[in-house]
Parts: C-alpha cells; structure tokens; sequence
C-alpha cells in the first residue's frame, strides 16, 4: 500500500486526492468509482482537518491500495490521526426522507460515504483514529 502524511488541512486536500487518484489509476478504476471514492476521500479527509483537533494543527496518514486479504480488484483506503477520539460511523444514519428543514444538521456526508463504500470500519487504537474503507472495483 502507497501512504501519505500530510497536515489535515483542508487546503491539502488536493494533495490528498491527487494521492488516492494516483493509486487508482495503477488499479485501473472506472471514472465512476473513481468520482464516488473521491467524494468518500473529501468527506473523511475533510471532517478529519476540521475536528480531529479542536483548532489546532496536526497530521493525518492515508495508506490506499489493493486490499491484500479480498483480491486485486478491491481498493482499500486508511485515515489515522493522533486527533480526539471520534467513531463517525456511530452516530445513527439521518433520516433522509425528512425535508431539509426537519434534518438535523451534520452526518450526510459520512452517510454518502458509507452508502458509496462497501465497507467501512472504526477503531481507535494506540491513541489513534483509524477509519478504514473498502471498495470492489
């Protein structure tokens, strides 16, 4: 697996999906799964650069490439950071057949992206976050 270190910024987070690109083009990704990873990337990455250190600075470490354990054709993207514990996929799923009006605000982008991924995880371990995602290809 390929990996990058980066400060979670959110002005880097076209390093971040040049990066994540990169490895699925070595994997021979269609566009559209392409587009839909990218959205998943942003919406992790970005959550990570606004929260996972109150106002402070700090590192996030992507690591993409096949998943060894399900075949070639199966991406498998990683998001640690040393930030304050936080499991995104706890929180329940919103109710998207209520109006906008009647949504709480926040956790649509992490549904999108758990609807766009076919599988993600949370564990926070050795004081860090570690979300991992797979998806076929």
């Amino acid at each position: 697996m390929e990996s990058l270190q980066i400060k979670a910024a959110t002005e880097n987070l076209d390093e971040v999906l040049d990066f994540v690109n990169t490895v699925l083009e070595s994997m021979d990704c269609s566009m559209k799964n392409q587009i839909q990873i990218d959205m998943a990337v942003e919406e992790l990455f970005v959550n990570i650069a606004h929260y996972a250190y109150e106002g402070g600075e700090g590192d996030a470490l992507i690591c993409a490439g096949p998943d060894t354990d399900s075949g070639n054709r199966v991406l498998r993207i990683t998001f640690s950071d040393r930030g304050i514990p936080f499991d995104p996929l706890a929180k329940e799923d919103p109710d998207i057949s209520l109006s906008v009006e009647k949504r709480e605000i926040g956790g649509l982008g992490i549904f999108m992206a758990k609807k766009i991924m076919d599988h993600m995880e949370y564990k926070y371990e050795n004081g860090q976050n570690i979300l991992t995602m797979t998806k076929k290809l």
